[in-house]
């Protein structure tokens, strides 16, 4: 075995059960949001109820996961209006994170589904334009079976402490670094 390989983690001996996890994908680097969407699919193959609420993203985007979500029957919920350093109006921006945060809350407590993805929902937490309390006694008072996603960079601490899973991504390189456009069919 050579000195480079990875640590062995062996699981603790005592195993606790809970009804739900909560998951934080964040950091600066690509596949927050990819990520989520690798668990959707495993949630969809059994035969979970899932929803996905975005909170950049504009509507008037057509991205390939949202077609296939949906073509798999995956409730899809886009309440962006673009990346914010593109917003005309940063007042309209907040407003339309505030309505996104309201839907999402609902979502959380209806109990309708066993996965929620809360898509780049650390964006206007950091912003303050959704109240990062709010979102964490709601993420604590959820659903009990409902699991939940949440990426973004810059994930706030209260976040992060609360979460059961974080994960964060380093971008070590990337192709937009030097000139290359996003891809369709890679990147959206």
């Amino acid at each position: 075995m050579s000195s480079d390989a990875l640590p062995v983690h062996h699981p603790p001996r005592e195993r606790r059960n809970v009804d739900s996890l909560l998951i934080v994908n964040t950091g600066d680097g690509k596949g927050k949001s990819t990520a989520a969407f690798g668990t959707l699919m495993r949630s969809v193959a059994r035969g979970w109820p899932v929803c996905v609420v975005q909170f950049m993203k504009s509507g008037q985007w057509r991205v390939g996961e949202a077609e296939v979500a949906r073509r798999l029957g995956v409730t899809w919920l886009t309440h962006g209006d673009g990346f914010t350093w593109e917003s005309d109006d940063l007042d309209r921006s907040a407003g339309i994170a505030r309505e996104a945060w309201r839907i999402a809350s609902q979502v959380l407590a209806s109990g309708e589904y066993r996965l929620v993805i809360l898509d780049e929902v650390t964006y206007p937490m950091n912003y303050g334009w959704v109240d990062t309390a709010a979102v964490i006694e709601a993420l604590r008072s959820r659903f009990a079976t409902t699991n939940v996603i949440c990426t973004g960079r810059n994930a706030p601490a209260e976040l992060v402490d609360l979460a059961d899973t974080v994960t964060e991504m380093r971008n070590v390189k990337h192709a937009y670094q030097t000139g290359v456009r996003a891809r369709r069919g890679i990147d959206f």
